[in-house]
């Protein structure tokens, strides 16, 4: 009998993950840039903003990097050089300057990334959706802020909550990476252990003679 898999979850929010987060940030960054160098859109007034920084610092040169940055506009945005919610960010340090603490998230995350991808070949884990699901949503959060640190030396927030609590601006990632979380939590917590094996059948003829044998 075949066996359900579902390694294709992992690898299906990892992709969506990666693809909506890169997709927002350049989107929201390129339509909120204004000539005073910070966009603002409110979705929920008073509560929760759209919020696009940008430095003075033009970007300088033609790689394919540079490029890159300048998708959205010739400035460097403003990023979080930290870790989640800007713990750890190293501020009033101009954008092209990789800091110290951007190079160790950076090797964490790629680490991370490898060790996912390494898991995912575990035969028990293919046979777990929930588990499936939170490695992908983590998987995904991780390349996304990725793509950032290696690309903006920093990762680029635009999602703004404010209402009761000045909450620090996150991005798409940083909510993959939560809720992936809040699911392995769960997973580790309640659900049950797949069997690592079937155990295979005894033949008829074998338990009639052990039968026989027990008389």
């Amino acid at each position: 009998m075949t066996e359900s898999s579902y390694r294709w979850v992992l690898w299906l929010l990892a992709l969506l993950g990666l693809a909506l987060d890169q997709g927002s940030k350049y989107g929201v960054f390129y339509c909120l840039y204004q000539n005073s160098q910070v966009g603002e859109q409110p979705i929920i007034p008073g509560a929760f903003n759209l919020l696009a920084q940008y430095t003075h610092y033009p970007i300088a040169g033609d790689g394919f990097l540079d490029r890159l940055r300048a998708v959205s506009c010739d400035y460097w945005p403003v990023v979080n050089r930290g870790a989640l919610f800007g713990l750890a960010n190293e501020r009033n340090i101009p954008p092209p300057v990789n800091t110290l603490s951007n190079l160790v998230f950076t090797w964490v995350s790629l680490a991370a990334a490898i060790a996912i991808a390494a898991w995912s070949l575990r035969r028990t884990l293919a046979r777990d959706w929930l588990l499936c699901s939170a490695l992908g949503l983590i998987l995904g959060g991780t390349l996304g802020n990725l793509y950032d640190r290696v690309v903006f030396n920093g990762v680029r927030d635009f999602l703004h909550w404010f209402y009761g609590f000045n909450w620090p601006v996150f991005n798409i990632a940083d909510s993959c990476l939560v809720v992936g979380a809040f699911l392995l939590l769960t997973q580790a917590l309640f659900a049950r252990p797949a069997p690592s094996e079937t155990a295979p059948e005894q033949p008829a003829q074998e338990v009639a003679e052990a039968g026989e044998q027990a008389v």
